[in-house]
């Protein structure tokens, strides 16, 4: 057991990085729609690129979601409306009518007008209640037929507008008495027939929708078949009306039949392989060229999770909308590894990326092609991008290359800008203004990943900052001689390109150990007194060798990053106190030389070597006496070559060009900073 977690100890990298490659791999194929992948691309009303396509099954040709709607439609307003009457109502009113007319009009002596009064009134009545008097005003077309029930059983079936509601009796009455003798009596009319009219019939809402759905139920899904071997479509024909159809029939019928549960287990793991080569040429890239990378398995993890967050913001909308595809802002991907690495590991996983989104994607070779242009575009042109007008002059460029892209797309695709979908520019627009995000996404991804980005780097060379400021007020000589080293180490990296911004960061605060004992530093004794008369060569050798754990502690209390807390470890790398050691040679060979070693390690890279050289060299250009060019040069020729004998470069990814030119850059500062001045009359 203890040799098994032993070995798992030793190779946890390893076994990481595998449960890294296998999660994400099925973290992606999961995100990927459950739906087959039809081989050919189409629009309608275009030309069909492909050979000639013959159906390879039996399939039945669908109806389109229109002729479906409008089926629908169709049914909705011809399918029956039922109401139910009540005949006792009519009835009920007749048997009632004599003893409310006779009430009414009792002061009216019998005889004809009495008679005529009262044949009106059944007139009314009968003519009100001919078809049906309703409880409410149904919202309903004048010409909607209406299909009556008395007990249960359908009647007759009239039009709406036959019907009245019982509030449409006051005019009713007016209109059947007016302009005639007996309209002197509209009020004894109204008085009489208000008293008695009540509604009879109501709208059955229960029964016509049971109807309107068993009718709507037996719509055909389907308008036809087409056989195994028939021709589709031909090659060159343009992609429209029953073309159309049987293409989108095929289609569905394909991806259903793909699918099954036959398929299913083969198809998954056919993606899963596909994915897997993709993620291990990604894994294999980092192993060769960003060796420093792939053994950080922090900034791999970062890197496989901003793949990952891309293709489930895709495939969700995707799924919302496959029209808003172009809205995803897949160039902050990217944006983000250029701000945090490099721009060829940027541009590599962007591709990487593309590729597995073009699995899901429709007319996934425009969409790849207008992706991959856009990522070379974000790689070219964003530079500093700390520096705000970069990014949005940067953005503004990956839009317009969008809308070139796109448009020349459509001219190849129809010949002409006829038709052209103007509102697609908005979706790049769209794009745009979302990849302005990568700022908050950057500085979210510093706090949660521990990374470190070129914005923070601008903020933490502030010399105004609270670390820089007590540094300024413990060690001012030591402060002064960072600026300088500061200076020195930009010019330096900027020759060769490195990171200059890095560099100068790193030189900022590599001697902030000195805050402790500051006075047992040589550019912090203002008053002529030096401490390390009191001590020995040994006690000497240890304070000047502990800044560099002194800074180290101060660096991790105050949260710098680990980027640079490198420099502050490696600024000295393995490299020997040689003043002390001397004066300890003068006293007594024998002893421990390991003692006067700074601890290490060497430097590792190209910005932290560039620290020791431009460190060393400023620190010991103080002691020239009557500087000229040639003991300038001299004295950096000394200086770097004695740190490469002592093998300090050697774990820095530096070539002797770019050293070469490094002291070319120190020599020529130097003479400017040591140049001599005219002597000025007193």
């Amino acid at each position: 057991m203890n040799q098994f977690l032993n070995q798992f100890h030793r190779n946890h990298n390893v076994y990481y990085k595998i449960f890294l490659f296998v999660l994400t791999t099925f973290l992606i194929v999961y995100l990927f729609p459950k739906s087959g992948t039809f081989r050919y691309s189409f629009e309608k009303g275009k030309p069909w690129q492909s050979e000639n396509l013959y159906a390879p099954f039996d399939f039945a040709i669908q109806k389109s979601l229109e002729e479906l709607q409008a089926e629908k439609t169709l049914i909705s307003s011809e399918s029956n409306v039922f109401f139910e009457q009540d005949t006792l109502v009519v009835n009920r009113i007749k048997s009632n009518l004599k003893p409310a007319f006779d009430q009414t009009f009792f002061e009216i002596p019998q005889g004809p007008l009495k008679t005529q009064l009262y044949n009106r009134c059944i007139y009314i009545l009968q003519a009100f209640y001919a078809t049906g008097v309703l409880y409410e005003d149904y919202n309903f077309i004048p010409e909607q037929v209406i299909s009556v029930l008395i007990n249960n059983t359908q009647t007759k079936a009239v039009p709406y507008a036959q019907f009245y509601p019982q509030t449409a009796l006051n005019l009713f009455i007016e209109s059947s008495v007016e302009g005639t003798q007996l309209e002197t009596y509209l009020p004894m009319f109204k008085a009489v027939l208000f008293e008695l009219v009540v509604p009879n019939t109501i709208y059955n809402e229960a029964l016509t929708q049971s109807v309107l759905k068993e009718r709507l139920d037996r719509i055909a899904l389907v308008r036809g078949r087409v056989e195994k071997g028939t021709l589709i479509i031909s090659k060159g024909e343009v992609v429209q009306g029953d073309k159309y159809a049987s293409l989108k029939s095929l289609q569905s019928e394909y991806e259903s039949k793909v699918w099954t549960q036959a398929n299913y287990v083969w198809i998954l793991a056919a993606y899963t392989v596909l994915v897997a080569l993709a993620l291990l040429m990604l894994l294999l890239f980092l192993r060769k060229y960003r060796p420093e990378i792939f053994s950080n398995n922090t900034k791999v993890t970062f890197i496989f999770f901003n793949i990952t967050l891309m293709v489930l913001i895709t495939t969700t909308v995707l799924n919302f909308n496959s029209s808003y595809i172009y809205v995803v802002p897949l160039c902050i991907l990217p944006l983000i590894l250029k701000a945090f690495f490099d721009a060829r590991l940027g541009l590599f996983v962007h591709v990487i990326t593309i590729l597995l989104l073009g699995f899901v994607v429709a007319n996934n070779y425009e969409y790849m092609f207008l992706q991959i242009i856009a990522g070379i575009v974000t790689i070219l042109t964003v530079s500093e991008l700390y520096k705000r007008a970069n990014l949005f002059i940067s953005v503004g460029q990956i839009t317009l290359i969008y809308i070139i892209a796109y448009f020349a797309f459509y001219v190849i695709h129809e010949g002409n800008i006829q038709g052209l979908k103007w509102e697609n520019f908005l979706l790049f627009i769209l794009c745009g203004l979302a990849t302005l995000f990568v700022q908050p996404l950057i500085y979210a991804y510093e706090k949660i990943f521990g990374l470190v980005s070129d914005v923070s780097l601008l903020e933490l060379s502030d010399t105004n900052s609270r670390l820089l400021k007590e540094l300024s007020d413990k060690a001012p000589g030591t402060f002064h001689h960072s600026l300088n080293v500061a200076n020195l180490s930009e010019s330096c990296a900027n020759e060769i390109n490195a990171n200059a911004m890095l560099v100068r960061v790193g030189a900022l605060y590599h001697d902030i150990g000195k805050m402790y004992n500051p006075t047992y530093f040589t550019e912090n004794q203002s008053t002529g007194i030096n401490p390390h008369d009191e001590l020995s060569p040994l006690e000497s050798a240890k304070i000047i060798i502990g800044h560099v754990i002194k800074g180290i502690e101060i660096a991790k209390k105050n949260k710098l990053p680990d980027r640079v807390v490198d420099f502050i470890r490696t600024h000295h790398g393995t490299s020997t106190v040689r003043y002390f050691y001397n004066k300890q040679m003068e006293l007594n060979s024998e002893f421990d030389s390991n003692d006067f070693k700074y601890n290490g390690p060497k430097p590792f890279s190209k910005e932290t070597a560039i620290l020791m050289m431009c460190d060393s060299v400023e620190a010991a250009s103080k002691s020239l006496k009557d500087p000229t060019s040639t003991k300038i040069n001299s004295f950096v020729e000394t200086v770097i070559s004695t740190q490469m004998d002592a093998d300090q470069f050697l774990n820095a990814n530096i070539t002797f060009k770019e050293i070469e030119s490094i002291k070319k850059v120190l020599k020529h500062k130097l003479a400017n900073i040591y140049h001599l001045r005219i002597e000025y009359p007193e």
